[in-house]
């Protein structure tokens, strides 16, 4: 269940009883079919990437779909889309909130002097 108050979900390349979805790139086709949908509309050349609203991830090794609260407020029929998709096919969705934070990067040491 995703929280009304999420600022983003997850769609997890996982079943419900936990079979792993296929195709292998699912989460790179269902991104890229939103990727007009984006802050200020599609734009020549936009298909080329992906909308910041709806980004392909891996996590823990698992194939996901992080997508944007802001899609819902700017296009409600994609949100309804994205999150029909995971209904249909039976995959677990989550409040991308209660992700652990991504592990810092090293910080170099400063050379001797």
């Amino acid at each position: 269940m995703v929280s009304p108050s999420a600022k983003e979900v997850f769609i997890q390349g996982l079943t419900l009883d936990g079979k792993t979805f296929r195709p292998s790139d699912w989460a790179d086709r269902l991104a890229g079919v939103m990727s007009q949908f984006r802050p200020g509309g599609p734009q020549p050349g936009s298909h080329l990437s992906y909308s910041p609203w709806c980004v392909p991830n891996v996590i823990n090794g698992v194939s996901c779909v992080v997508v944007h609260r802001d899609l819902r407020d700017a296009e409600p029929m994609a949100w309804d889309f994205v999150l029909n998709f995971a209904r249909d096919n039976n995959l677990q969705v989550g409040d991308a909130s209660l992700l652990p934070d991504a592990p810092k990067a090293p910080v170099a040491p400063k050379p001797l002097t």
